[in-house]
């Protein structure tokens, strides 16, 4: 579906005059995947990654097109259960990464089960 999209910026400082001119139609699914055959959406549970602005709640838009590289936010499986995190790769070992201090880093070993199910490209919450 396409909604309309206004050619004037929306200020977050002082109020300016409204400006009633609309640019074009704007379709979420063009501007936020990239990759549609291979891209799936999953919702957050928990507070892992809450310094990465994602939120328990949000929505995240994944990628499993995309090469995961050091500093991106992959969801994986990890022993059975999906998780998300930021991942690293540190002198050819695989390193999870909580965006929370509570949570420590998880480097993976070759006795875990790991499979990395893509990258995620943006997330959505509520306000």
């Amino acid at each position: 579906m396409k909604l309309p999209l206004y050619v004037s910026p929306v200020k977050a400082g002082f109020p300016s005059p409204a400006e009633d001119f609309i640019d074009k139609k704007l379709d979420l699914n063009e501007h936020l995947i990239k990759h549609p055959a291979a891209t799936f959406f999953v919702k957050v549970s928990g507070d892992s990654m809450l310094n990465a602005g994602i939120l328990s709640g949000d929505i995240l838009i994944v990628d499993r097109s995309l090469e995961p590289t050091n500093g991106k936010i992959i969801v994986a499986i990890l022993n059975g259960e999906f998780t998300v995190k930021y991942f690293k790769k540190l002198s050819g070992k695989v390193v999870l990464s909580a965006a929370n201090p509570k949570y420590p880093d998880i480097q993976i070993t070759a006795d875990m089960d790991f499979q990395i199910w893509g990258v995620v490209t943006n997330a959505i919450h509520k306000l």
